[in-house]
C-alpha cells in the first residue's frame, strides 16, 4: 500500500481529511500491524484522505503516566503536541484506546486540543453515511461474534454502542459475555501492566476473560484494542482453542466483508 506521511502531503500543499495515529502496538507488533494494515485498506476502499506521521510518530506516553513517570509523558506529550500543531492537525482517528483516551481527556490541559476519534466509532459513521457496504454473504454471516469492551473505550469513554453496531452491520449474532459494558472485565493489559510482570495470585486476569468468552459459545472475539487483542489471544492459545475460536478487531471483521 502507498500510505502517505504527514511530511509528504505538507510537501504538496495538502492537508488530509484525517491524521490515522497508528500507536506503537500498530507499528511494531506483528499481529497489530494486521489491524492497521485493515483499518489502511478500509480508509483506502471508501476514498478517505488520510496519511500518518511515520518516523515522526513517537509514543503518546500513556504507559510512562501510568507506570508513574510523570516527567516522562509531560516531555513525551509536549513533542507530539508541537508536531501535530506544526502540521496544523486537527482530527486524528486511532485504533488504539489509550491513545484515544490520553489525547482526548490528558493533552487538552497540555495544550493539545485535537478532535480524536476511535476507529470504532469511525467505522460506525463510515457505515451510517453509506460509504461502507457488507457484501450480502459475507463471511460472518450468522456466526456468534462475542465483543470485548477495552477498560479505555468503555468504562472510560462511555463507548459502548459504535462497536456493537459495527458488528451488527455484519450480520453476525451478537452474544454478550457475563460481564459487558459498564461491567466488563479487564483484558489485564491497562495500565502499563502490558509492560511489566504478573503480580502474584493464583490466576490471569487474561485466561479468566477467556474463559468467560469462551463460554458464550462465540467462534469470534471481537476487540476494539490492540493490547486487548493480545491478551485475548494468548487467553485462547492458553486454552488450546485458537483452532475453534477466533480473536480479531473490528477493523479486520469490516476489511473482510466489506464490498
Amino acid at each position: 500500500m502507498k500510505v502517505n506521511t504527514m511530511a509528504e502531503l505538507k510537501a504538496e500543499g495538502k492537508m488530509p481529511e484525517i491524521l490515522f495515529w497508528v500507536g506503537c502496538s500498530g507499528s511494531f507488533d506483528q499481529r497489530a500491524q494486521k489491524i492497521t494494515r485493515a483499518f489502511a485498506t478500509i480508509l483506502d476502499k471508501v476514498g478517505v484522505q488520510f496519511a500518518i506521521l511515520g518516523n515522526e510518530e513517537a509514543c503518546t506516553g500513556d504507559p510512562a503516566r501510568r507506570a508513574g513517570n510523570e516527567f516522562l509523558f509531560q516531555m513525551m506529550a509536549y513533542n507530539n503536541i508541537h508536531l501535530l500543531n506544526g502540521y496544523g492537525i486537527k482530527k486524528i482517528v486511532t485504533i488504539c484506546p489509550h491513545c484515544f483516551n490520553i489525547f482526548r481527556n490528558e493533552y487538552p490541559e497540555l495544550g493539545g486540543h485535537f478532535e480524536v476519534i476511535h476507529h470504532t466509532t469511525f467505522l460506525q459513521q463510515l457505515i451510517d453515511e453509506g460509504r461502507i457496504r457488507m457484501k450480502e454473504s459475507g463471511g460472518f454471516r450468522g456466526k456468534k461474534i462475542t465483543y470485548h469492551d477495552s477498560c479505555y473505550l468503555g468504562r472510560g469513554n462511555n463507548i459502548y454502542e459504535a462497536p456493537r453496531k459495527v458488528l451488527e452491520a455484519l450480520d453476525a449474532e451478537l452474544v454478550e459475555m457475563k460481564r459487558c459494558r459498564s461491567n466488563g472485565l479487564c483484558c489485564g493489559a491497562g495500565g502499563a501492566q502490558m509492560f511489566k510482570e504478573d503480580e502474584p495470585g493464583d490466576r490471569r486476569i487474561n485466561i479468566e476473560r477467556t474463559d468467560e468468552a469462551l463460554a458464550s459459545g462465540a467462534t469470534v472475539i471481537a476487540s476494539a484494542c490492540p493490547f486487548c487483542n493480545t491478551m485475548l489471544t494468548d487467553g485462547v492459545k492458553n486454552r488450546e482453542k485458537e483452532t475453534e475460536v477466533a480473536v480479531m478487531d473490528i477493523a479486520e471483521l469490516v476489511a473482510a466483508s466489506m464490498q
